[in-house]
């Protein structure tokens, strides 16, 4: 199973973007799981995932994230603007599928 964290402030403002994610894995036929998780729940949950994609408005963190994440492997990067703000869920899991293929 892939396992995707999706990170923004609250953990509630991509839920949207984790369903229609979810549906283009099904339709694919892809077994994944993504969940969407605030910041402060990041050092809980990162473990569990292969790749870490942050909300463009929580983006400044990404160094920070990434620095932690790294000691397990673990890649974190932006979601493109245009793809969040499009709910782009194809666009979206496609990069995160291409970080998880790069980390391995």
């Amino acid at each position: 199973m892939i396992r995707i964290m999706l990170c923004c402030s609250a953990g509630m403002s991509t839920s949207l973007l984790v369903r229609k994610m979810v549906d283009v894995a099904n339709q694919r036929g892809l077994s994944v799981q993504i969940d969407a998780w605030g910041v402060s729940e990041f050092d809980a949950q990162f473990p569990n995932c292969q790749v870490v994609l942050l909300r463009p408005q929580v983006k400044y963190m990404l160094t920070t994230l990434s620095v932690k994440a790294a000691t397990h492997g673990i890649p974190v990067q932006a979601i493109n603007m245009t793809d969040y703000g499009m709910q782009r869920g194809d666009k979206v899991l496609d990069y995160a599928l291409s970080l998880i293929e790069a980390a391995h």
